[in-house]
């Protein structure tokens, strides 16, 4: 019995591919959602910030890594919704359902990133 992945190259190689489709969903999302690219944005503005900003390792890790999860998630949303159009447009519930919660996760990281921006550089500005 195949696990379906026995065909894929095997070391080097087969983290170049990966790699490479890496990219490909990157652009693509670059390409396709406005949402994506704005974090882009917001993350190419914050992360040098927080970077600067980050007392040490464990404040830098938070502050850039909450802006990374929130990327993340963009990503996982924009396929789930991929995914969800490739069946069609009509109204169905449980799309619908899929969809709000995939937007809510992001929702969620964004507070993420304001409750870690709040608790590591908060108490230097009070």
């Amino acid at each position: 019995m195949s696990d379906g992945i026995g065909n894929l190259p095997r070391g080097p190689a087969r983290v170049l591919k990966a790699a490479t489709w890496s990219w490909q969903g990157l652009c693509a999302a670059w390409r396709h959602e406005s949402s994506f690219r704005l974090e882009v944005i917001l993350l190419l503005l914050l992360g040098p910030l927080g970077l600067y900003l980050g007392g040490n390792g464990v404040e830098r890790a938070l502050l850039l890594g909450s802006l990374l999860l929130v990327l993340a998630m963009e990503l996982a949303n924009s396929a789930l919704e991929a995914i969800i159009a490739r069946y069609g447009n009509e109204h169905h519930e449980l799309a619908g359902r899929a969809k709000d919660m995939g937007s809510a996760a992001v929702f969620v990281l964004m507070v993420n990133v304001l409750a870690c921006w709040g608790l590591v550089l908060g108490p230097r500005l009070l």
